[in-house]
């Protein structure tokens, strides 16, 4: 599953794998949410590196453009950073 980019060993992979097979679709719905969740943080503390002096407002603008890409935030959320209305 995770190919040559894995650091994870064979049998632990497969024991994972066997471990998501066997839950219930409301564990793995779950799971998927915690990892959309996990995206977000992570993807939100990039952009507050990169853009340190933003306010929060603008930060989670800037993240609406990574995660809706900008077409749809703009029509969501209105102009983001540097455009014109």
């Amino acid at each position: 599953m995770f190919g040559d980019y894995s650091d994870t060993r064979p049998e632990v992979e497969e024991i994972y794998l066997d471990l998501l097979r066997k839950a219930s679709p409301a564990r793995r719905l779950a799971l998927v949410g915690m990892m959309n969740e996990t995206v977000k943080i992570l993807a939100l503390s990039g952009l507050k590196s990169r853009f340190p002096d933003d306010p929060p407002e603008m930060l989670r603008r800037r993240l609406a453009d990574l995660l809706l890409g900008p077409e749809l935030a703009r029509r969501v959320y209105g102009p983001g950073p540097g455009e014109k209305e």
